[in-house]
């Protein structure tokens, strides 16, 4: 057999390799995902508690459902922009909420509005009572990323592409919780003019780990049945 072919099989046992190796780690990360979604799922399902009762890790307090009470601070409020429902554009209502007696503020996500251009809406429409008394569950501020740009949106003084925190508290003037709040409702419907459509809890998918497993599994076995082809082949022209 020449060197040529030696080659030639070497290399697709090394993709057979790879490429199993790949599909046992989508497999790995699938197990891992199943197991946050377990998790996830248990908290969802726990009764509601106040804030000082949460974890003081915010990875342990996520999806927790809790009860809050204050008066909202429409004067800082923003809006997420870019927000889809069944197919129309909007945003996302978030509003500074001030417990009685307490120095640090919760960010509450009231709800989805429709908005033409995803990012412009009267937010002075939309105003609830000054004080209330919400349920929610708990979310945690995305993570910094490099090359993601700032999250304010130019020449919008409102609108912002996703919660920052440090951002946040240099506009509002006081401190912010390190997690904030998403409104729950009976439902997804808007009860009222006034009341943003309250959003529902993430839902608990498994990926596409299981889809990607496969892919790699299928492209070992056509590396090893390309390369058993090809030994075959070649004992056939040797004879």
């Amino acid at each position: 057999m020449s060197r040529r072919n030696v080659v030639f099989i070497v290399l697709a046992l090394v993709a057979v390799a790879v490429c199993t190796r790949l599909g046992f780690w989508q497999l790995s990360r699938l197990r891992e995902r199943r197991a946050r979604n377990e998790l996830a799922a248990s908290r969802v399902t726990q009764p509601p508690v106040a804030p000082a009762a949460l974890p003081g890790d915010v990875t342990l307090a996520r999806l927790r459902r809790v009860t809050l009470s204050g008066r909202y601070d429409y004067a800082h409020e923003v809006v997420l922009t870019n927000r889809s429902r069944q197919g129309s554009p909007g945003v996302y209502i978030v509003t500074p909420l001030r417990p009685a007696g307490a120095d640090t503020a919760v960010l509450v996500t009231r709800g989805w509005v429709y908005s033409p251009d995803g990012s412009t809406v009267d937010l002075a429409r939309w105003r609830e009572a000054d004080t209330a008394t919400v349920a929610g569950f708990v979310e945690s501020f995305p993570p910094a990323a490099e090359g993601r740009g700032s999250a304010e949106v130019p020449n919008r003084p409102t609108a912002f592409r996703w919660l920052d925190r440090g951002l946040m508290t240099r506009r509002v003037g006081y401190p912010l919780a390190p997690y904030y709040v998403v409104l729950l409702g009976g439902d997804t419907t808007a009860t009222a003019d006034s009341t943003p459509v309250r959003l529902t809890t993430p839902a608990l998918d498994e990926g596409p780990h299981l889809s990607y497993a496969i892919q790699w599994f299928s492209f070992a076995l056509i590396a090893l049945v390309g390369a058993g082809v090809f030994v075959a082949s070649e004992r056939r022209k040797g004879r």
